[in-house]
């Protein structure tokens, strides 16, 4: 096992991997915040999310969140889900580092792996040059029912 999947517990690992969507929050040049919903993979090490073919007011590479991760790396990934039932509450909130993914292997196995979560990205929303990013946990905090299944 690496370092990086000791940090979290079973349950944790469980909940970051099958959620289907997270929270992304970059800095940008001045450290002023910036957040944007993401569709993700967890593979017990790595975070992965990828520039997709849904519409964007810009090109994919003049994206906010491109442009901060090149000027500030440090991240925050929220993962959670909200239930009436406040006692089904929970999140799981990963500090750590992004950083494009440029090597041919780590972008394929990120690529197939996304794919595999998401319908959408099988059907032609998800190109194989999509600009990945990789996020490095550093800290992984957890709250709530995490050992729960939300059924």
């Amino acid at each position: 096992m690496d370092r990086n999947s000791l940090l979290i517990s079973d349950q944790v690992h469980a909940k970051a991997k099958a959620a289907r969507v997270a929270r992304l929050a970059t800095l940008d040049a001045n450290r002023a915040p910036h957040m944007v919903p993401i569709c993700f993979i967890y593979d017990g090490s790595f975070f992965y999310t990828a520039i997709d073919r849904k519409p964007k007011s810009v090109a994919p590479t003049q994206l906010a969140r491109l442009k901060n991760i090149s000027t500030a790396p440090q991240v925050a990934l929220l993962i959670d889900e909200y239930d009436e039932d406040w006692s089904r509450l929970w999140y799981v909130l990963v500090r750590g580092e992004a950083a494009l993914v440029s090597a041919a292997a780590e972008r394929g196995r990120a690529l197939t792996q996304l794919r595999a979560k998401y319908p959408q990205y099988r059907s032609g929303m998800l190109p194989d040059n999509a600009p990945i990013v990789r996020i490095t946990p550093e800290r992984i905090t957890s709250w709530g029912k995490i050992d729960r299944k939300n059924t």
